[in-house]
């Protein structure tokens, strides 16, 4: 695509002498829910002392995750891996019924560090079960956050629905009592399609009162969805298994511009700027500030970098912590 910048005459988009026009979108980087987490973690190293354990990362990215670790945090996969009297918190992305009934059994000291939106969608699946409707959740297969949702409702009472196509396969008809939910850091534009498939097969089916996509999901695709057209790559700050980070690549690739996910700054290829006057920025939901300012000094090694600050939405969210954190 063509740069909204004028070029140098003379001077080829491969040639360092060229300013590399750089479109950062906000917002971008970490939600409320994230910097609840962290901070929960952080809390319970400083109330009780390391190691606390960490049901699965806490959040998804590496370099969030290393430096709890280096403050004391211990993550493990599952409960049977923590010793009985040590601290545990939960994942962001939410928990099984069955995960805190375990620590509760085993007398465990655990905070839960499940997003305030996520568990928001636990309570909405359980009044549908208590109303006696088969709940439709809209997710990824294996993602925390879906396994964590499907594990709140009796087994055999929720079906996964990944895609479109995987409503003409539901064998469901007009006289179940269905209701639809789904995974908070989804393509809001892929979960239209699919609500929309869902409501015109089943025209009984029940939605949740507000949209269970998070502000901040929708506010990221948002913001890249307003640079991606001027830009000849866009560049995403995440980890390859975070969901909302993988939809910000999504949405710059459907909008025709050639996206990259990227961990750090020294995963840049600087064959990516060959030909390339534009750039755009973005960070998923996980990761830090820090990295988007690696980012840019990375590119500055290779290019005379210029950078412009692009705001499609503003965000003041702020989420309270767990009681036992501080009282």
């Amino acid at each position: 695509m063509n740069a909204p910048f004028p070029s140098t005459p003379g001077v080829s988009d491969s040639d360092p002498r060229l300013p590399l026009q750089l479109m950062i979108a906000a917002p971008r980087g970490f939600c409320a829910g994230v910097d609840r987490a962290i901070e929960i973690v952080e809390r319970a190293l400083q109330k009780y002392g390391a190691p606390v354990y960490v049901r699965h990362e806490i959040v998804h990215n590496r370099y969030v995750v290393d430096s709890l670790k280096a403050k004391g945090a211990v993550f493990v996969e599952e409960l049977d891996e923590v010793p009985d009297d040590a601290p545990v918190v939960f994942s962001a992305h939410g928990v099984p019924k069955t995960v805190p009934a375990e620590a509760e059994r085993r007398k465990m000291l655990y905070v839960d560090a499940t997003c305030p939106l996520v568990s928001k969608v636990h309570r909405q699946a359980e009044r549908q079960i208590e109303k006696g409707q088969h709940i439709l959740f809209i997710g990824h297969a294996g993602h925390p956050e879906v396994i964590g949702t499907m594990g709140q409702v009796p087994e055999g009472r929720i079906t996964l629905v990944e895609t479109v196509e995987d409503v003409a396969r539901l064998e469901f008809g007009p006289d179940d009592d269905l209701s639809y939910l789904s995974q908070t850091t989804l393509s809001v534009d892929d979960t239209r399609e699919i609500i929309a498939a869902l409501e015109a097969r089943f025209s009984q089916i029940v939605a949740p009162k507000a949209e269970d996509i998070c502000y901040a999901t929708s506010n990221r695709q948002a913001a890249v969805k307003d640079i991606a057209g001027s830009c000849d790559l866009v560049l995403v700050i995440g980890a390859p298994n975070s969901s909302n980070s993988l939809r910000l690549v999504e949405v710059a690739e459907r909008l025709g511009t050639d996206a990259r996910l990227i961990q750090r700054a020294d995963e840049i290829d600087p064959s990516w700027l060959e030909g390339v006057g534009t750039i755009g920025l973005t960070a998923g939901a996980s990761a830090p500030e820090k990295l988007v300012r690696e980012v840019v000094d990375r590119l500055s090694d290779w290019r005379q970098v210029e950078e412009q600050v692009v705001t499609s939405a503003e965000e003041n969210m702020v989420f309270k912590l767990p009681r036992q954190l501080t009282d």
